[in-house]
């Protein structure tokens, strides 16, 4: 079973996001929340950190907070997939362990 690892800090003010990428394994997911999800913006600084990291790994954001942040769904990387509450306890339920990057 995978890893969830879940980024709820903005990545333009933590290295949350840039340390969780560098322990991937193949097969994990990453969940944004909260100020994580400023990560997921098209021609952001960290599009292509995103991109990359999804040849190998699926990558969510939290709708709830997306929206909170005044993105649109349009406004996302391409492939990673908005998730509500209920969506957030399943990727965690799947999961063999889930880790919070703070």
């Amino acid at each position: 079973m995978s890893t969830l690892h879940t980024v709820n800090k903005s990545p333009y003010e933590r290295n949350s996001l840039k340390t969780c990428l560098e322990h991937l394994i193949a097969g994990d997911r990453i969940l944004l929340t909260e100020d994580g999800v400023l990560a997921a913006r098209k021609g952001g600084a960290f599009a292509q950190a995103l991109r990359d990291a999804k040849a190998t790994c699926a990558i969510y954001a939290l709708g709830p907070d997306v929206a909170a942040r005044g993105v649109g769904p349009n406004d996302l990387v391409e492939g990673i997939e908005i998730v509500d509450y209920g969506g957030f306890v399943d990727l965690a339920a799947d999961a063999a362990r889930v880790c919070a990057w703070l």
